[in-house]
């Protein structure tokens, strides 16, 4: 499989012509020296594109590295200082660069939101929260009531613990809507739409009083950690369906 036809396998799924309101350059944002030609064997995954996951992933002999916060986000660049260091680690190791955005965050069933709601088998999920106009969260409803220690538990990974959590709604949750990332401010969406608890990665200081006075439970998971789930996800998927080896760059900002 080449370069181009992985992009393209990614993209079967990933369907980024669907979010043309994306900022992000979403599918292949540099290539190899063959794209049509060179055979990929590796494929390195992780959460952020800069100089620390590229050259790990060279390190490791990855052809590709796979992520969610790609290099180009719209705009142009001049290729100096920071952004020269990142790219020069691609390019000197003929390391591509695949990242999809908002086609991750809102992807059913592979995306970080419809995988954190499968953590805590939320039922009867729906569209939830927008952003530029394209849909990109998820809402449920909970099997039992859960507490919302008891929900944090459930959407992290093993050992690891929610950036903030803010108790002021039901003792138990029945219903819970999920943004990853950096979506503070559209805990609007949870409180129109009644939700007992909103899930997101970062909140900000300025909403915390919005929380408390509206009566809603609010986990803060991290932006980073809230986002490792769509990448790890679409990991499984590649290694389960063809025949490249895979792995995951651990490089957590704590943020």
């Amino acid at each position: 499989m080449t370069l181009i036809e992985l992009d393209e396998y990614f993209n079967s799924f990933l369907n980024k012509e669907n979010y043309s309101g994306d900022i992000s350059l979403n599918g292949i944002q540099i290539q190899n020296s063959a794209p049509d030609k060179k055979e990929i064997k590796k494929v390195a995954f992780a959460v952020d594109a800069c100089e620390a996951t590229a050259l790990k992933a060279a390190e490791s002999k990855a052809d590709v590295l796979f992520v969610h916060h790609g290099l180009f986000w719209g705009r142009c660049e001049t290729v100096t200082g920071q952004f020269y260091k990142r790219l020069s680690a691609f390019l000197k190791n003929d390391l591509a660069l695949i990242a999809y955005h908002i086609p991750l965050d809102a992807n059913n069933p592979y995306g970080n939101n419809y995988g954190l709601a499968k953590r805590i088998n939320l039922k009867n999920l729906q569209a939830f929260g927008q952003w530029h106009g394209m849909d990109i969260g998820v809402k449920g409803t909970l099997n039992k009531p859960l507490t919302t220690d008891e929900i944090s538990e459930k959407i992290l990974r093993p050992g690891k613990k929610a950036n903030c959590i803010i108790k002021a709604g039901k003792d138990k949750n029945t219903t819970v809507g999920i943004i990853s990332g950096g979506a503070s401010e559209e805990i609007k969406f949870a409180i129109e739409q009644k939700l007992d608890c909103y899930i997101t990665g970062e909140f900000m200081h300025e909403d915390f009083q919005t929380a408390k006075e509206m009566g809603i439970n609010v986990i803060s998971g991290g932006h980073y950690e809230t986002e490792t789930v769509g990448v790890n996800l679409v990991m499984e998927k590649l290694k389960s369906e063809l025949n490249i080896e895979t792995f995951f760059i651990e490089e957590p900002s704590g943020l």
